[in-house]
This record gives C-alpha cells, sequence and structure tokens, in this order.
C-alpha cells in the first residue's frame, strides 16, 4: 500500500466514526438517555486528554529535544497558542451549544439546527488538525513517527467521535426533522475533520520544520474543547459521576491504543 492511500484512509477513519455515530439516530427508537449521553461525553472527554498527552505533546517534546531546541519551549508555545485559537473562534463564530438556551460568538440570524452543527463542526477542526500534522510528519519521513502511531492516533480520534456522532443526530431528530435527515446532519458535522486534515498534509513542507509548535498546537486546541464544553456538560444536572467513570475509560483506551500501536 502507497504512503499517499494510507494517509488517504487514516484521514478518513475518524469521519467513519463520526459517521457510525450519527447512524444511531435510525436505529434507535428512543432519546438516549442523560446517563448514557453522560457516559458518552465523558468517554470522548477521556480520548481527547490521553491522545493530546500521548499522540500530541509527549512527541512534540521529543520532537524538539532532536532538532536541538528548548524540549518544553515549543510545546509550551504550542499549547497556549491552540488553546487561545480556539478561544478565538469560539469568540466569533456564531454557535449553540445543545443544552444552552441562547447562541454565542458574534449576532446571527442563523436557523438554531444551523447554530447546534456549527458548534460540533467548531470543535471538530483541532482533530482534524491533529490527524493531519501526524500523517504530514509520516509523508516526510519522520523516522520518530511510524504508520501504526499515526493510526493510533486516527483510531482514537474516530472511537471518540462514534458517541459524539450520536449526541449530535439524536436531539436533532424532531417531528420537523425525519431520522434520516438528523443522520446526514450528524454525518455532515464530522466532514470537516478530513477536510481540516487534508490541508494539513497538503502544508507539509511548511509542517515539518515547526512540528513540536503544531503538535502541540492542536493538543492545546483539543484540550480547549474538552474543558470549555465537555466537562462543564458532565457537571449539569444529576449522574455526573457515571460521566467520570466515562472518562477514565477513555482515557484508558486510548493510552493503551497509543503506547500498544505506537
Amino acid at each position: 500500500m502507497s504512503p499517499q492511500l494510507q494517509t488517504l484512509i487514516g484521514l478518513m477513519i475518524p469521519f467513519v466514526g463520526t459517521t457510525l455515530g450519527a447512524s444511531m439516530v435510525v436505529f434507535l427508537k428512543n432519546e438516549m438517555s442523560d446517563r448514557v449521553r453522560k457516559v458518552l461525553l465523558g468517554f470522548a472527554s477521556g480520548v481527547m486528554m490521553a491522545a493530546s498527552v500521548w499522540s500530541l505533546l509527549l512527541p512534540a517534546i521529543d520532537k524538539a529535544e532532536q532538532m536541538g531546541s528548548i524540549p518544553w519551549l515549543p510545546a509550551a508555545g504550542g499549547f497556549l497558542a491552540g488553546m487561545g485559537f480556539l478561544l478565538l473562534l469560539d469568540t466569533l463564530i456564531p454557535h449553540q451549544h445543545f443544552d444552552a438556551s441562547e447562541p454565542e460568538g458574534l449576532p446571527s440570524k442563523a436557523r438554531k439546527n444551523t447554530m447546534l452543527l456549527l458548534a460540533v463542526t467548531l470543535h471538530n477542526i483541532p482533530e482534524g488538525m491533529a490527524v493531519g500534522v501526524i500523517f504530514a510528519a509520516l509523508l516526510s519521513g519522520e523516522s520518530d513517527i511510524s504508520f501504526a502511531s499515526a493510526m493510533a492516533l486516527s483510531i482514537g480520534i474516530a472511537i471518540q467521535n462514534f458517541p459524539e456522532g450520536a449526541i449530535v443526530s439524536m436531539p436533532l431528530k424532531t417531528d420537523k426533522t425525519s431520522k434520516w435527515k438528523a443522520f446526514r446532519l450528524g454525518m455532515y458535522s464530522g466532514a470537516v475533520e478530513p477536510i481540516a486534515a487534508l490541508i494539513t498534509v497538503l502544508l507539509t513542507s511548511l509542517v515539518v520544520p515547526i512540528l513540536p509548535f503544531l503538535l502541540a498546537f492542536a493538543a492545546g486546541a483539543m484540550i480547549y474543547v474538552v474543558v470549555e464544553e465537555l466537562i462543564p456538560e458532565l457537571q449539569e444536572g444529576t449522574h455526573s459521576n457515571i460521566g467520570v467513570i466515562g472518562v477514565a475509560l477513555g482515557f484508558t483506551v486510548m493510552m493503551v491504543l497509543d503506547v500498544a500501536l505506537g
């Protein structure tokens, strides 16, 4: 299998995870219970936190040391820049979270469903960037980035995207929106990931010289999503403890996946 085909498969795997998760709206008759939703949110949070550490921050530190830089400097700078970038997007792009009564970002006359999808799309950007950076490094011949480690991150994001796809599509099914339309909308919300990843790969020649910074940048952006949206949703209402169990499971699965395949 050629490196280009491997990369294409790797970039599409997270989108497949979103699509499979969104398809749950077709097969499940009832709405998702609060307990199940919080377990899935917690699992997604755990996966993103573990991926940020094992697949992005630690490789960023190692790579900076190999390049003769101060090991922690690009990682720290990239992490803060990634957090700041998502904070800027969160402030500017009109969007609305599923549990919110009012939209965020700049004023907009967009419909609520559009605002809900924009919220998910906004949070899928760093995941696409993370996968794109890893595969860009792989294509460039970076010796410390293996196909197995790149696939570990891609599969981990796909696992995280499965519950996210379900959580997105289920509330969209209403009297006015059929389950098939809700499925399509949920699936489309994940399309930004392979697009962001592909753009990153196409900029490979620019990515490699600042690889430690970009790895940490993607980690910061992902952690922003966890802290700003996922964790607060876990704490709302009752059954928050079951969400913590989901975090532990997600973190462990991603950690094992990265270490085993990396």
